[in-house]
């Protein structure tokens, strides 16, 4: 049986811990490394180029699929098995359109992991059962209230470096601050700043923190300006 490398990413050392118990028992996985923030992810993706990486979604300094995009950017024939808490359908979309193969929910048995690991690494795509019939009902039939509704208006998109932005003001970084995580100018910063303003229409930090919650970018707990929420 052919061995699959592994990098996990996870915030909370436990999690991980708990996780590297979990597939290191397993003969044909190898724990290569573990990233605490999603910019950290990316950086080990590329060093190690791992077959799968075990991705949690609230991570700090860049969210997990911002990370996800960035790492199959990099290293694309890594595959990304999203492990998260959400189970809404906004992260779910925003996960399969950045390209991760798996989802699974943290409440999934430690065996439907393993099984998503060797799948996805086998090239297929693998979803927790719940989400799996969610999806099989979305492609047969649009639910009641889409059919009613009228459309939605889609998405701002935000360019990967606006978006990198949009977190670290979120997470309470100043511009300076900022442009030394990103390796930019202060004047760049403040470009990036104003254009995320401009297309998200939100014209005060304590808005970009709310929408970033809202969207799942950051957890509450990480917002800068929690009293604004």
């Amino acid at each position: 049986m052919s061995n699959i490398t592994v990098l996990l990413v996870d915030d909370h050392n436990i999690v991980r811990d708990g996780l590297k118990a979990l597939l290191t028992a397993e003969g044909d996985i190898t724990i290569v490394a573990e990233a605490q923030t999603g910019r950290e992810a990316v950086l080990l993706a590329e060093k190690h180029r791992p077959g799968v990486v075990v991705m949690d979604l609230a991570m700090p300094r860049l969210n997990g699929c911002e990370a996800t995009r960035q790492v199959l950017k990099a290293v694309p024939t890594t595959k990304v098995v999203v492990l998260s808490t959400y189970s809404d359908d906004e992260h779910l979309h925003q996960a399969i359109s950045v390209g991760a193969a798996a989802y699974l929910l943290k409440q999934t048995a430690g065996s439907d992991l393993v099984k998503a690991i060797r799948e996805v690494a086998k090239g297929n795509a693998y979803f927790s059962p719940a989400i799996a019939k969610r999806l099989r009902e979305e492609t047969i039939q649009p639910s009641a209230q889409e059919q009613e509704s009228e459309p939605t208006k889609p998405d701002v998109e935000l360019t990967q470096r606006e978006a990198e932005v949009l977190q670290l003001i979120a997470e309470g970084y100043a511009n300076k601050q900022i442009a030394g995580e990103l390796g930019l100018s202060v004047k760049t910063v403040e470009k990036h700043r104003q254009q995320v303003m401009q297309k998200l229409d939100i014209h005060n930090i304590a808005g970009l923190v709310r929408h970033a919650v809202q969207k799942g970018i950051i957890e509450s707990n990480l917002a800068g300006v929690p009293s604004a929420l």
